[in-house]
């Protein structure tokens, strides 16, 4: 998986992500998920003080989740 091109898809179109695809793309970035409850997925990574939470909405992410990965690779630098 193309880290640099995973990201352009993101930011194109952050309102038509799978959940699924998004937690795959979260470990892929070196993101592991540390529990969660329900609908609900945390994710942390070594390096990185903020957690994601990803929340699944009839099987999509939320678009201002999918904003905060995309901040959180950007900030840290993480390509």
């Amino acid at each position: 998986m193309n880290k640099r091109r995973v990201l352009e898809e993101l930011k194109k179109s952050p309102k038509k992500v799978r959940f699924e695809k998004l937690c795959t793309i979260a470990g892929v970035f070196g993101f592991r998920l540390r529990g969660g409850k329900g609908s609900h997925r945390i994710y942390v990574r070594d390096g990185v003080e903020e957690l994601l939470n990803f929340q699944n909405v009839g099987g999509k992410a939320k678009p201002y989740q999918v904003r905060q990965l995309i901040k959180l690779i950007e900030k840290y630098g993480l390509l």
